[in-house]
């Protein structure tokens, strides 16, 4: 099953929720789906993203990504398709924070209208 999940999240061109993931296995058990996608997340495999849409999203990570803050990347939720891509060439900006305070993860998103559906 995990080479079956990898498989499908490795072509897709956009990142894919658990639903949309559930729609492709539908002799899988979302359990069994959900377990697979944390799996591959904490080997850094993946990467997840909350684009605001109500539902997150999953994403193959880059060979180099190690989802540090260093490695994040902006993504970018098309209002008209609602599709979300990653713009893995556009490093989410430096973040100072305050004296005391320890960064940990950064969830950078833009919405507008993407290449295909303008």
């Amino acid at each position: 099953m995990r080479e079956l999940v990898l498989k499908v999240l490795t072509e897709q061109k956009t990142a894919i929720s658990l639903p949309e993931l559930e729609e492709k296995f539908t002799y899988a058990e979302k359990s069994t789906l959900y377990r697979t996608l944390k799996t591959f997340e904490d080997k850094k495999l993946i990467h997840s993203i909350d684009d605001g849409s109500g539902a997150i999203r999953y994403a193959v990570c880059r060979d180099t990504c190690e989802c540090n803050p260093e490695d994040l990347h902006v993504h970018f939720y098309c209002t008209s398709c609602k599709q979300t891509f990653c713009l893995n060439e556009i490093p989410v900006p430096e973040i100072n924070l305050p004296s005391g305070f320890t960064l940990e993860s950064v969830n950078m998103v833009v919405k507008g209208i993407c290449v295909n559906c303008r």
